[in-house]
C-alpha cells in the first residue's frame, strides 16, 4: 500500500488526452452477459471501528471481484467504479450484475466484499453490523481507489464510487474532505458518488466536501430513508463544496434493484438513529452524547434509536431502468468532466 499510493498519486497527475464518457451510459444498459466473468482480487486496506481510530487501525486484506472490459491497456485506460454492498452482503442480482454491466459498457468495476474480508470479526448479519462499521467500508473503498489508479489499464482520474444502502451511506461519508484527507493524504480522490436508498444518520461537523459530486438515489416508500434528514446531508456538502443530486422514485421501496419481487419487511430501521461525526472522527450519538468506540457502545447507540417494525423491501425493474438513466447520465458528466 505505502508504494501504490505514491504511484497512484503521480498516475493521476500525468497529462492525459481527454476521453469521452463511454457511450453505453446514456443508452438503454445492456443485460448483464453472464459470460463476462469477474475475477477474485485482494488489496491492502484496514479495519478502523471510526475515524478517530485510521491511524492505529490494524491492517486488513480486502477482498472484491474485479470486472475489466474488453480491450482495456496502458494505452486505452478506461474509467471504474468501486462498488460496496448492503448490509446483507454482495448480491448477485445487484453488485455482480451492475458489474457485469459497466464491463460490457467499457467501465471497470470492483465489488468490495467487506464482510468476506472481515470473517474474523463476524459472520451473522446483526453482529457483522455491530463489528464491521461504516468507516470500515470507507477503508475498503480508499484502498480500491489507490489500487485500481495504480494499474495502467484504468484512468486514474475517472474512478467513482457507488454505494448500496449500508454501502451507501458509506459513499455519501466518503464525499467529505474529513475522511479523503485520512484515507488519502496523497491526494487522489474519487471522481463521483453515488449512494444507493442510503439511510441518512450521520452529519459531520466538518461540512467540508472534496469537491467531487454527488447522487443520492431514494425512494418515496423506503422507510429506511428520512427525507429531510438527507436534504440536510446533502445541503451540508453543497456548502462544503459539492455538488449534490438528489432524486426520489416515489412509488419505490428500498433495495428496488435486487432481491425478491414480492416486498417484504425485513430488519430493523435506523432512520431515527442520529449521529454526529466530529471533527476529530469521534462519532456520537447526537440525543445522549455517548462516544461510539467499539462494539458495545454501538450496540447500546443503536437499541436507543432504531424501530423494531423494521422496513418493507422490493424489487422493480422499472424504478431500475429509471435509476439507470440517471447513473448514466451521472457518470457520463462526471467522467467528462474529469478527463
Amino acid at each position: 500500500m505505502t508504494l501504490l499510493r505514491p504511484l497512484a498519486f503521480l498516475l493521476a497527475l500525468l497529462p492525459v488526452s481527454p476521453a469521452a464518457a463511454p457511450a453505453g451510459l446514456t443508452a438503454p444498459w445492456p443485460a448483464p452477459d453472464q459470460q463476462v466473468e469477474g475475477r477474485p482480487v485482494r488489496f491492502a486496506s484496514s479495519s478502523p471501528f471510526t475515524l478517530a481510530a485510521v491511524d492505529a487501525a490494524p491492517a486488513t486484506e480486502a477482498v472484491g471481484t474485479l470486472f475489466m472490459p474488453e480491450g482495456a491497456s496502458a494505452a486505452a485506460p478506461v474509467p471504474a467504479v468501486v462498488m460496496l454492498h448492503g448490509a446483507g452482503g454482495v448480491l448477485a442480482a445487484r453488485e455482480l450484475a451492475y458489474g457485469r454491466q459497466f464491463a460490457q459498457m467499457g467501465i471497470a468495476a470492483l465489488v468490495v466484499d467487506a464482510f468476506a474480508a472481515r470473517r474474523d470479526r463476524a459472520t451473522g448479519f446483526l453482529e457483522r453490523l455491530l463489528e464491521i462499521t461504516e468507516t470500515m467500508l470507507m477503508a475498503d473503498a480508499y484502498a480500491a481507489l489507490h489500487w485500481l489508479a495504480a494499474r495502467p489499464e484504468v484512468d486514474a482520474r475517472r474512478i467513482a464510487l457507488i454505494g448500496f444502502s449500508y454501502g451507501g451511506m458509506a459513499a455519501i461519508y466518503s464525499a467529505y474532505a474529513q475522511v479523503a484527507e485520512r484515507f488519502a493524504p496523497d491526494g487522489l480522490r474519487f471522481a463521483a458518488h453515488i449512494a444507493f436508498y442510503a439511510p441518512c444518520i450521520a452529519r459531520f461537523d466538518d461540512s467540508r466536501a472534496t469537491g467531487a459530486p454527488l447522487l443520492m438515489l431514494m425512494g418515496g416508500r423506503d422507510e429506511i430513508i428520512d427525507p429531510d434528514r438527507c436534504a440536510a446531508i446533502a445541503e451540508d456538502l453543497r456548502v462544503g463544496g459539492a455538488t449534490v443530486e438528489t432524486i426520489l422514485y416515489e412509488d419505490a421501496y428500498h433495495q428496488w434493484d435486487g432481491g425478491s419481487y414480492r416486498p417484504w419487511r425485513a430488519g430493523t430501521n435506523v432512520a431515527g438513529c442520529r449521529l454526529r461525526v466530529g471533527r476529530d472522527g469521534t462519532v456520537r450519538d447526537r440525543r445522549t452524547g455517548l462516544p461510539m468506540i467499539g462494539p458495545l457502545t454501538r450496540k447500546a447507540i443503536l437499541a436507543l434509536c432504531v424501530d423494531r417494525n423494521g422496513y418493507m423491501i422490493g424489487r422493480d425493474d422499472a424504478i431500475r431502468a429509471r435509476s439507470n438513466r440517471a447513473v448514466g447520465a451521472f457518470l457520463a458528466r462526471a467522467f467528462a468532466d474529469a478527463s
